[in-house]
């Protein structure tokens, strides 16, 4: 199982990115795929989720400015983040368990991809 994250890099506050989850050797609209982020100092965690049923997931500080969605076309799961601000800096992460659902241990991880917001 491999994840490809991409679309990460250095934005000013109230910017956007959207970044990108890809896999290769199975089909990501059969599974619920995690995002996850983590800061610098803090412990990694889960900022959105997708389920297989197209039900999402956010952690509050998120809710209203980042979207997850799929394009089962490119087999391929975005985040779209939009008012960035400062504390949404990290490495970001998209993750599977190969489950239907948004809960229980992610056990497949992509190698991450920096997100810096900064003036």
């Amino acid at each position: 199982v491999q994840l490809v994250e991409s679309g990460g890099g250095l934005v000013q506050p109230g910017g956007s990115l959207r970044l990108s989850c890809a896999a290769s050797d199975f089909k990501l609209d059969y599974v619920a795929v995690g995002w996850f982020r983590q800061a610098p100092g803090k412990e990694r965690e889960r900022v959105a989720c997708i389920s297989y049923y197209h039900d999402t997931q956010y952690i509050d500080s998120v809710k209203g400015r980042f979207t997850v969605s799929r394009d089962n076309t490119n087999n391929s799961v975005y985040l779209q983040m939009n008012s960035l601000k400062p504390e949404d800096t990290g490495i970001y992460y998209c993750a599977t368990d190969l489950g239907r659902y948004c809960q229980g241990e992610f056990r497949y991880w992509g190698q991450g991809t920096q997100v810096t917001v900064s003036s």
